[in-house]
Parts: structure tokens; sequence; C-alpha cells
């Protein structure tokens, strides 16, 4: 992927849930939810302030996030999902 974010976006792969639950039931697709979790593949350079100063973002390319449901949009290259969206979209980085 040669994708490269302006400002302060930022480009997320989601992570793919179980579609398995514990008990052993199999989910249909209709009943998934779009996934939450993802891995940062990409971000822009920042955002600038009202003096034109640059505001680095706080994530970074590797980071494993917590995202809003509805925040980012949906984009495809090369057959892979994505989503694009701001670093304002990103609720949490998951620390390991």
């Amino acid at each position: 992927m040669n994708l490269k974010p302006l400002s302060n976006h930022i480009v997320i792969q989601p992570l793919e849930e179980e579609k398995i639950t514990k008990a052993g039931i199999v989910l249909p697709e209709s009943a998934e939810e779009k996934p939450f979790k993802g891995k940062i593949v990409a971000v822009g350079p920042g955002k600038k302030n009202e003096k034109g100063e640059l505001i680095p973002l706080s994530v970074k390319v590797g980071d494993l996030v917590l995202f809003k449901k509805y925040g980012p949009d949906e984009i495809e290259i090369d057959g892979q999902k994505y989503l694009i969206g701001d670093e304002d979209d990103v609720l949490a980085i998951i620390e390991e």
C-alpha cells in the first residue's frame, strides 16, 4: 500500500473479531458489528495550530487502537479494507 494521509488523518487496518463465540456458536455476517479495534498503518504529519506550528499526532504506525464505531470512512485498496479518519476518531491506544 502506498498511501500518505494528509494533516491529522490516519489509516487504520481493522482487525476482524472472532466469528465464533466462546460457546462455539458461529455468527452470521448479518450479526457481526463493524470492528472497533485496528492497527495504524499510516499517519499524516499532524495538524497546524493558529500560529502555523505543526502539532504532531499522538499515534504512530504500528499502534493497536480502539476507534469510534462510525467515525472513520471505509476505503478499499487492492482488495484490502481500511479505515481513514482523523486522530480524533481514536479513543485509546492498546498497550500490551
